[in-house]
């Protein structure tokens, strides 16, 4: 088995998201997509769009983490400065690329290619295009850093092209123990002892309350498959034992 560990942070850029006017929708998508591919997402952080913060953030993350996901600020506005900073943190030019520009030409007709559209053709130096069959305008990736758009439809096609190059490690498994209405308060040191005796496993307790019920799932992690089996029979068992001695709520 490869013990390889791959690591990743996303950069959510925008105002909107910060403000709360928009909902972000990409997060998870790229969690889950980063997951299947054995890339383990450690940091998740979200700027304004101010060309000093996003830099920064670029700059801190990239070298942190071996891929950086940046969604937001490539579109036809004036706040869409994310392309500028982009080729600020990597200090080189920005211009319109041939290749986008050709790209779009099929997409508009000649009055609707507006320069607020052509906005979209700026590239950083040697940067790869991601394709975007969505809209076309594209993403596009420089060193170790992917930047994509905001908009959940065209960054999820955007991704999709993204990753085929990204090399990921051993992925992560997972196993789920129902607890049932069984508190944590209950569980809670047992748990902890099974966590502290098992460092090649991750576990968590998750409360919800779904259809006027209470109930608690503990989520079982490891990239190794047998210490995985292994703990997520001594979560059973701790389970077991208490919900055969339960004390009243």
């Amino acid at each position: 088995m490869s013990e390889t560990t791959v690591t990743a942070a996303i950069l959510v850029i925008g105002d909107e998201i910060l403000s709360g006017r928009t909902k972000d929708r990409n997060i998870g998508y790229i969690a889950e997509h980063l997951a299947r591919i054995g890339v383990d997402l450690r940091e998740v952080r979200v700027v304004p769009d101010d060309e000093d913060e996003i830099v920064a953030a670029l700059n801190a993350l990239r070298a942190r983490y071996d891929y950086l996901f940046t969604t937001g600020g490539i579109g036809p506005t004036h706040d869409d400065i994310t392309a500028d900073a982009v080729a600020e943190a990597f200090g080189v030019g920005i211009g319109e690329d041939p290749r986008v520009i050709a790209m779009m030409q099929e997409r508009y007709a000649p009055g609707d290619f507006t320069p607020a559209r052509r906005r979209m053709a700026r590239i950083p130096h040697g940067a790869d295009l991601i394709d975007n069959p969505v809209s076309k305008a594209p993403g596009f990736r420089i060193g170790n850093v992917m930047v994509m758009a905001g908009v959940p439809v065209v960054m999820q096609a955007m991704l999709d092209n993204a990753i085929k190059d990204v090399k990921g490690g051993a992925a992560m498994l997972t196993a789920n123990v129902e607890a049932g209405n069984l508190p944590e308060g209950r569980y809670g040191d047992a748990l902890r002892e099974i966590a502290l005796a098992r460092p090649a496993v991750s576990i968590g307790s998750y409360p919800s309350y779904d259809d006027g019920r209470f109930r608690n799932q503990i989520v079982v992690r490891s990239k190794d498959a047998a210490a995985l089996a292994e703990a997520r029979a001594a979560v059973e068992a701790m389970v077991g034992r208490l919900k055969g001695d339960a004390a009243p709520l």
